[in-house]
Protein backbone atom coordinates (compact mmCIF):
# COMPACT_ATOMS: atom_id res chain seq x y z
CA UNK A 1 0.00 0.00 0.00
CA UNK A 2 0.82 3.67 -0.45
CA UNK A 3 0.91 5.79 2.68
CA UNK A 4 0.49 9.55 2.09
CA UNK A 5 1.29 12.77 4.67
CA UNK A 6 0.15 15.99 3.02
CA UNK A 7 1.87 19.28 4.23
CA UNK A 8 -0.40 21.93 4.03
CA UNK A 9 -0.07 26.05 4.49
CA UNK A 10 -3.83 26.86 5.42
CA UNK A 11 -5.81 30.22 4.97
CA UNK A 12 -6.86 30.90 8.47
CA UNK A 13 -10.51 30.36 8.85
CA UNK A 14 -11.29 29.44 5.33
CA UNK A 15 -12.62 26.32 4.64
CA UNK A 16 -13.87 26.62 1.08
CA UNK A 17 -10.47 27.85 0.15
CA UNK A 18 -8.40 24.86 2.20
CA UNK A 19 -11.13 22.55 0.71
CA UNK A 20 -10.12 23.52 -2.50
CA UNK A 21 -6.64 23.07 -1.95
CA UNK A 22 -6.61 19.39 -0.19
CA UNK A 23 -8.51 18.36 -3.50
CA UNK A 24 -5.55 19.41 -5.44
CA UNK A 25 -2.92 17.77 -3.36
CA UNK A 26 -4.69 14.60 -3.27
CA UNK A 27 -5.46 14.65 -7.02
CA UNK A 28 -1.18 14.94 -6.81
CA UNK A 29 -1.14 11.83 -4.63
CA UNK A 30 -3.36 9.79 -6.65
CA UNK A 31 -1.55 10.32 -9.63
CA UNK A 32 1.75 8.35 -7.72
CA UNK A 33 -1.00 5.28 -6.54
CA UNK A 34 -1.70 6.67 -2.82
CA UNK A 35 -4.10 4.62 -1.02
CA UNK A 36 -3.94 6.56 2.25
CA UNK A 37 -3.88 10.20 2.92
CA UNK A 38 -3.58 12.15 6.22
CA UNK A 39 -3.69 16.22 6.79
CA UNK A 40 -2.37 18.10 9.59
CA UNK A 41 -4.54 18.95 12.33
CA UNK A 42 -7.55 21.45 12.17
CA UNK A 43 -6.07 21.40 7.92
CA UNK A 44 -9.41 22.61 7.06
CA UNK A 45 -9.95 25.81 9.05
CA UNK A 46 -5.75 26.45 9.76
CA UNK A 47 -4.96 25.53 13.88
CA UNK A 48 -7.03 28.66 15.49
CA UNK A 49 -8.66 27.52 18.56
CA UNK A 50 -10.08 31.32 18.97
CA UNK A 51 -12.05 30.82 15.33
CA UNK A 52 -13.19 26.97 16.46
CA UNK A 53 -16.52 28.41 17.91
CA UNK A 54 -17.26 29.71 14.56
CA UNK A 55 -16.02 27.05 12.04
CA UNK A 56 -17.12 24.22 14.25
CA UNK A 57 -19.15 21.70 11.56
CA UNK A 58 -19.79 17.92 11.36
CA UNK A 59 -18.94 15.33 9.31
CA UNK A 60 -21.89 15.29 7.39
CA UNK A 61 -21.71 18.93 6.24
CA UNK A 62 -21.93 18.84 2.61
CA UNK A 63 -19.44 21.17 2.04
CA UNK A 64 -17.42 17.41 2.83
CA UNK A 65 -19.05 16.01 -0.09
CA UNK A 66 -15.88 16.09 -2.37
CA UNK A 67 -14.19 14.21 -0.23
CA UNK A 68 -16.01 11.05 0.08
CA UNK A 69 -16.84 11.32 -3.73
CA UNK A 70 -12.83 11.07 -4.38
CA UNK A 71 -12.81 8.15 -1.73
CA UNK A 72 -15.53 6.06 -3.36
CA UNK A 73 -14.52 7.01 -6.83
CA UNK A 74 -10.75 6.33 -6.27
CA UNK A 75 -10.84 3.82 -4.09
CA UNK A 76 -8.69 6.28 -1.36
CA UNK A 77 -8.52 6.77 2.44
CA UNK A 78 -8.45 10.27 3.45
CA UNK A 79 -8.30 11.89 6.98
CA UNK A 80 -8.91 15.27 7.17
CA UNK A 81 -8.56 17.43 10.27
CA UNK A 82 -12.16 19.74 11.15
CA UNK A 83 -13.33 21.15 14.40
CA UNK A 84 -16.83 19.16 15.59
CA UNK A 85 -19.44 20.28 17.80
CA UNK A 86 -21.10 18.23 19.89
CA UNK A 87 -23.32 18.16 22.67
CA UNK A 88 -20.09 18.26 25.29
CA UNK A 89 -18.44 20.82 22.87
CA UNK A 90 -16.29 21.54 20.66
CA UNK A 91 -13.85 18.77 19.25
CA UNK A 92 -10.52 18.83 17.80
CA UNK A 93 -11.19 15.96 15.19
CA UNK A 94 -10.27 13.95 11.63
CA UNK A 95 -13.38 12.83 9.25
CA UNK A 96 -11.85 9.81 7.65
CA UNK A 97 -13.36 8.85 4.31
CA UNK A 98 -13.21 5.66 3.20
CA UNK A 99 -14.54 4.09 -0.08
CA UNK A 100 -18.45 3.30 0.08
CA UNK A 101 -18.35 3.60 3.56
CA UNK A 102 -19.91 5.63 6.37
CA UNK A 103 -17.80 8.84 7.47
CA UNK A 104 -15.72 7.94 10.65
CA UNK A 105 -15.09 10.91 13.24
CA UNK A 106 -12.00 10.76 15.28
CA UNK A 107 -11.95 13.32 18.25
CA UNK A 108 -8.30 13.96 20.07
CA UNK A 109 -8.97 12.35 23.48
CA UNK A 110 -5.70 14.44 25.39
CA UNK A 111 -5.64 17.48 24.75
CA UNK A 112 -3.01 20.13 25.49
CA UNK A 113 -3.90 22.04 28.83
CA UNK A 114 -3.31 25.45 26.21
CA UNK A 115 -6.67 23.84 24.76
CA UNK A 116 -9.09 23.35 27.64
CA UNK A 117 -10.77 26.99 27.38
CA UNK A 118 -11.89 25.85 23.84
CA UNK A 119 -11.92 22.18 23.05
CA UNK A 120 -13.48 19.10 25.48
CA UNK A 121 -11.66 15.63 24.85
CA UNK A 122 -13.21 13.14 22.67
CA UNK A 123 -13.62 9.35 23.09
CA UNK A 124 -13.30 8.02 19.91
CA UNK A 125 -11.53 4.61 19.80
CA UNK A 126 -7.85 5.12 18.39
CA UNK A 127 -8.03 2.22 15.72
CA UNK A 128 -9.09 3.15 12.58
CA UNK A 129 -10.45 0.04 10.89
CA UNK A 130 -9.20 0.52 7.27
CA UNK A 131 -9.34 -1.25 3.73
CA UNK A 132 -5.83 -1.81 4.35
CA UNK A 133 -4.53 -3.20 7.24
CA UNK A 134 -5.03 -1.54 10.80
CA UNK A 135 -4.15 1.95 11.43
CA UNK A 136 -4.60 4.38 14.60
CA UNK A 137 -4.75 7.93 14.60
CA UNK A 138 -3.12 9.92 16.62
CA UNK A 139 -3.60 14.06 16.72
CA UNK A 140 -0.68 16.12 17.98
CA UNK A 141 -0.33 16.30 21.78
CA UNK A 142 -1.51 12.89 21.62
CA UNK A 143 1.69 11.16 20.38
CA UNK A 144 3.27 12.50 23.64
CA UNK A 145 0.80 10.77 25.85
CA UNK A 146 2.80 7.21 26.30
CA UNK A 147 -0.53 5.18 26.78
CA UNK A 148 -2.21 6.39 23.58
CA UNK A 149 0.61 4.27 21.20
CA UNK A 150 0.67 1.46 24.08
CA UNK A 151 -3.14 1.27 23.28
CA UNK A 152 -2.82 1.59 19.48
CA UNK A 153 -0.42 -1.28 19.64
CA UNK A 154 -2.50 -3.80 22.03
CA UNK A 155 -5.18 -2.93 19.40
CA UNK A 156 -3.24 -4.83 16.31
CA UNK A 157 -2.23 -1.40 14.66
CA UNK A 158 0.61 -1.51 12.32
CA UNK A 159 0.48 1.60 10.97
CA UNK A 160 0.47 4.86 13.31
CA UNK A 161 -1.21 8.29 11.50
CA UNK A 162 -0.10 11.51 13.59
CA UNK A 163 -1.67 14.63 12.46
CA UNK A 164 -0.56 17.15 14.05
CA UNK A 165 0.16 21.21 14.04
CA UNK A 166 3.52 21.59 16.02
CA UNK A 167 5.92 24.88 15.95
CA UNK A 168 9.21 24.99 14.66
CA UNK A 169 10.02 23.77 18.62
CA UNK A 170 7.74 21.28 18.93
CA UNK A 171 8.50 19.59 15.52
CA UNK A 172 12.02 19.12 17.30
CA UNK A 173 10.85 17.28 19.83
CA UNK A 174 7.92 15.07 18.03
CA UNK A 175 10.29 13.70 15.80
CA UNK A 176 12.47 11.72 18.19
CA UNK A 177 9.61 10.11 19.81
CA UNK A 178 7.52 9.47 16.38
CA UNK A 179 10.76 7.33 15.94
CA UNK A 180 9.81 5.75 19.25
CA UNK A 181 6.81 5.01 18.78
CA UNK A 182 7.70 3.33 15.11
CA UNK A 183 10.41 0.71 17.00
CA UNK A 184 8.74 -0.07 20.09
CA UNK A 185 5.71 -1.11 18.55
CA UNK A 186 6.74 -2.16 15.00
CA UNK A 187 4.23 0.57 13.43
CA UNK A 188 4.84 2.62 10.68
CA UNK A 189 4.65 5.23 11.48
CA UNK A 190 3.41 9.05 10.02
CA UNK A 191 3.45 12.61 10.68
CA UNK A 192 1.57 15.44 8.85
CA UNK A 193 2.10 18.77 10.02
CA UNK A 194 1.24 22.62 8.30
CA UNK A 195 3.86 24.73 7.69
CA UNK A 196 2.99 29.01 8.15
CA UNK A 197 1.70 31.27 10.98
CA UNK A 198 -0.73 29.86 12.79
CA UNK A 199 -2.73 31.00 16.50
CA UNK A 200 0.13 32.27 18.31
CA UNK A 201 3.53 30.47 16.50
CA UNK A 202 4.39 29.31 13.44
CA UNK A 203 3.98 25.80 11.92
CA UNK A 204 7.17 23.89 11.50
CA UNK A 205 6.34 21.06 9.06
CA UNK A 206 8.97 18.50 8.13
CA UNK A 207 6.35 16.50 7.79
CA UNK A 208 7.94 12.76 8.00
CA UNK A 209 7.74 8.94 7.81
CA UNK A 210 9.46 6.11 9.70
CA UNK A 211 8.87 2.40 8.80
CA UNK A 212 8.40 -0.18 11.53
CA UNK A 213 12.31 -0.44 12.68
CA UNK A 214 11.99 3.52 13.18
CA UNK A 215 13.90 4.30 10.76
CA UNK A 216 13.32 8.11 9.53
CA UNK A 217 12.41 7.46 5.03
CA UNK A 218 11.60 10.47 4.26
CA UNK A 219 10.74 14.39 5.32
CA UNK A 220 9.25 17.31 3.96
CA UNK A 221 11.18 20.84 4.69
CA UNK A 222 9.90 23.39 7.31
CA UNK A 223 8.43 26.05 4.60
CA UNK A 224 7.05 24.26 1.78
CA UNK A 225 3.50 22.27 0.69
CA UNK A 226 4.09 19.17 -0.28
CA UNK A 227 3.60 15.37 -0.50
CA UNK A 228 5.70 12.13 0.98
CA UNK A 229 4.27 8.97 -0.22
CA UNK A 230 5.83 5.79 0.87
CA UNK A 231 5.45 2.18 -0.37
CA UNK A 232 5.56 0.12 2.58
CA UNK A 233 6.04 -3.40 0.34
CA UNK A 234 9.10 -1.14 -1.55
CA UNK A 235 10.06 1.65 1.15
CA UNK A 236 10.31 3.74 -1.74
CA UNK A 237 9.67 7.07 -0.73
CA UNK A 238 8.20 9.71 -3.47
CA UNK A 239 8.28 13.61 -2.55
CA UNK A 240 6.54 15.92 -4.05
CA UNK A 241 6.77 19.90 -3.67
CA UNK A 242 3.95 21.80 -5.80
Amino acid sequence: MKLCVAQTRPVRGDIEQNIESHQKLIELALSHGATTILFPELSITGYEPELAEALATGPDDHRLDPFQQISDERQVTLGIGVPTRSDKGLHISLVVFQPQQDRQLYCKRYLHPDEYPYFVSGTSTTRLSGLHGRMALAICYELSVPRHAEEASRQGASIYLASVAKSVEGVGKAHPRLAEIASTYSMTTLMANSVGYCDTFTCGGRSAIWNSAGKRVGQLDDTSEGLLIYDTDTEEVITEVP
